[in-house]
């Protein structure tokens, strides 16, 4: 608005509707402001220590917007009495110092309320340690249970102070390295009850007091990192380390050989040759491990040579180029640069392959959880030698898994992924040795109810984490065949104006994190659904046909349906939400009609085809009704949320079913230009094992408030245990 007022044109006629347009502008923009400030002196007045700070850049921007709303109001321009009042038009350098005074008080607003909301944080960390170093202490149940229940409490404000904090940080990386700490706090809060039980329970038992302990120093170390976010700064003003992979360092390679045709001088030969030795030391850390097959291995060496091959040549013809640029020597170079960048495009596939056929490989093995399974009953049994033999099977499965992680986060594609495979490397290294110690309590007491509640406790996170790394897995493909980022577009979201009229009487809300909670199993089966729907679009020889592009619109518009209910993507309101969700239902009632077109071809499976076009059809009216319903309330509203991806989900099990029928139809009656592809082996792998490393439930990774909520009302059964 301001910007419309200082860019309007200075015309010599204006007519009484450019007049009260100006004027309504500028009064907009003083009630606009007027209510900012509002909220900026009730902040004042609750923290008085910035109150004098906050007062004065209120002031500033109250005056700043009464003085843009005088000199807008321009309705008496048209009296001769009012010649000598100054207006926009009179004084437009007004407008302007008004306007930067206006956003020089606004920003310092802004910056005292962020300051603020950081100290609230700080705040409430400094009482959670404060708590956590009285439970350290506790030698009675009675004393515990009042203390916990005044920990849980805490640990409940600062859950909420930090998510939304993390929900407001604009880097990816942050709001990564936030998740992640939150999460551990999540999962050690539980830890930190049942530990701290058992110690309580067998004060003299070793074993039990280095559970607890574990537990302690997790749980500070993430409060500090989440403090680290939050103020934007390192302990001892160290510098933080970005995670290193072979992914970015070959993208960074391949843009500055690219570089080359623009400029043959922006670097030397010696940067070049750098940057390779780099990445190919990286590689060794899948040439160097006992869990990459001897195919990979030798895949990967050949390829470490062919690249410094590929460069030497690339090296020589560029220096040849820059003495004298003939055209030959160009066209070399040029061949040059394109066999070096598809020498790293191969290097980048094949640590890909070896990195995630290693996961996939060991998730599906490790799915039974036999290890775990076997140390509570041996536990249970007071087996002290079993228990140390499958501690020891425990042992060795952290190492492949912690392997697994780090050759993950080479290839993982993005920034936020490279930290999500750190977490879950740093979980496994720090569970596995609490539950080799939570097993070796329960084996000296197997008596002990609240010993073998711990080692459950523990086990469990170890589950949720394999669970999340089957996720995780699929995310990292999705990045690589271009299934996520910037390849996502296909959104239609609503915009003001008189076609969108109805939206103005409803209210966009978010979904707050118990919300997200609630729904997020919906919203995985949901991502997973828009995986395989992918996976039988790639199948299609032509890609232009009419049901693979719908199939693709619609898996792309579910697939950001599933962001939604995770806090993520373009779709930021409920409203956003239900109007993808018209779209999606306008594009299956066009994939119906495909299909229809499709079945006069199909005679002998005319009324299959028809009968399955029907059914979409019906699915897709239901979630148009669906999602036009009106929904008054937060209850009301989140019922509709569950509704819309639900019945997505729906039809995305539908289309599932749909895309390998009309492609078999197709072939076999010769018709039309779709038809199967045979798939690449390595890609073929790839995909089988992908699948076979799909879980059908993920733990939600936000802060488990409730469940902690629960926890603390449920103390007083605790001396019972």
């Amino acid at each position: 608005q301001i910007t419309t007022l200082i860019n309007h044109k200075d015309k010599p006629k204006r007519s009484d509707k450019t007049l009260q347009a100006i004027q309504r502008v500028g009064q907009a923009v003083n009630l606009a402001v007027g209510r900012f400030v509002t909220v900026g002196e009730a902040i004042a007045n609750e923290n008085h220590e910035l109150k004098e700070e906050m007062s004065v850049a209120c002031i500033e921007a109250r005056r700043a917007g009464e003085t843009i709303a005088q000199l807008t109001d321009v309705a008496s321009l048209d009296h001769p009495e009012s010649d000598s009042h100054i207006t926009i038009f009179t004084d437009k350098t007004g407008v302007v110092k008004a306007a930067r005074l206006l956003l020089s008080s606004v920003t310092k607003v802004l910056v005292l309320a962020d300051r603020i909301v950081i100290k609230q944080i700080i705040t409430s960390r400094n009482k959670v340690l404060a708590t956590m170093d009285q439970l350290e202490k506790v030698s009675s149940f009675q004393e515990f249970v009042q203390i916990f229940s005044q920990f849980g409490n805490e640990m409940v404000e600062f859950a909420h102070l930090t998510g939304d904090r993390q929900n407001d940080l604009k880097d990816e990386k942050k709001k990564a390295r936030m998740a992640a700490s939150r999460a551990v706090l999540e999962k050690c809060t539980m830890m930190l009850l049942t530990a701290s039980k058992t110690c309580l329970r067998h004060p003299d038992c070793e074993s039990a007091r280095i559970n607890k302990d574990g537990v302690f120093h997790r749980m500070r170390l993430a409060l500090e990192q989440v403090i680290e976010i939050v103020t934007d700064s390192r302990p001892n003003g160290e510098n933080e380390m970005a995670p290193i992979s072979i992914y970015s360092g070959i993208k960074e390679f391949k843009n500055k050989v690219e570089g080359l045709r623009e400029n043959l001088y922006f670097l030397s030969k010696e940067n070049l040759s750098t940057m390779l030795e780099v990445i190919l030391e990286h590689t060794e850390d899948f040439t160097d491990s006992a869990y990459t097959s001897h195919e990979h291995r030798e895949h990967i060496l050949e390829l470490s040579k062919q690249a410094k091959m590929e460069l030497e040549q690339l090296v020589s013809v560029w220096m040849q180029a820059q003495n004298q640029k003939t055209k030959d020597l160009m066209e070399d170079l040029e061949v040059a640069i394109l066999k070096t960048c598809q020498c790293m495009n191969d290097l980048k596939r094949e640590v890909h392959s070896a990195a995630t056929s290693l996961a996939a490989d060991l998730l599906k093995y490790h799915t039974d959880h036999m290890v775990l399974k076997a140390l509570k009953i041996t536990g249970v049994e007071g087996n002290l030698e079993a228990v140390a033999e499958y501690t020891c099977k425990l042992s060795e499965q952290k190492e492949q898994l912690v392997e697994m992680c780090r050759l993950l986060r080479h290839v993982s594609g993005t920034e936020p992924l490279e930290i999500t495979c750190i977490h879950a490397e740093d979980t496994f290294q720090v569970t596995g040795p609490q539950i080799i110690s939570a097993a070796e309590t329960l084996a000296l007491h197997p008596s002990s109810k609240i010993a073998k509640e711990n080692l459950e406790v523990f086990c469990e996170a170890w589950e949720s984490q394999l669970s999340d790394m089957s996720l995780l897995l699929r995310e990292i493909n999705d990045v690589f065949e271009g299934r996520r980022g910037e390849k996502r577009v296909y959104l239609s979201l609503p915009r003001p104006g008189k076609h969108n009229a109805n939206l103005k009487a409803l209210k966009p809300v978010k979904l707050d994190t118990e919300e997200q909670a609630k729904i997020a199993k919906l919203g995985l089966e949901l991502h997973l659904l828009t995986s395989d729907v992918d996976s039988e679009t790639e199948k299609w020889e032509d890609q232009e046909n009419e049901i693979v592009q719908h199939g693709q619109g619609m898996s792309s518009m579910a697939y950001s349906m599933y962001l939604f209910t995770r806090g993520e993507g373009l779709l930021k309101t409920t409203q956003d939400l239900f109007h993808q969700a018209e779209i999606f239902a306008t594009e299956g009632t066009k994939l119906a009609s495909a299909l229809h077109a499709l079945s006069d071809q199909v005679h002998d499976d005319k009324p299959l085809l028809l009968l399955e076009a029907e059914k979409l059809i019906s699915m897709c009216k239901q979630l148009q009704v669906t999602a036009k319903a009106s929904a008054q309330g937060k209850s009301a509203t989140f019922t509709k949320v569950d509704a819309c991806i639900l019945k997505t989900r729906n039809v995305m099990t539908l289309l599932c079913q749909l895309l390998p029928l009309c492609c078999k139809l197709m072939r076999k009656n010769k018709a039309g230009n779709g038809c199967l592809k045979p798939a690449p082996p390595w890609k073929e792998d790839r995909l089988r094992t992908g699948t076979n490393a799909r879980t059908p439930e993920r733990r939600v990774d936000t802060f488990g408030i409730k469940s902690l909520e629960n926890h603390v009302t449920n103390m007083t059964f605790l001396e019972s245990k």
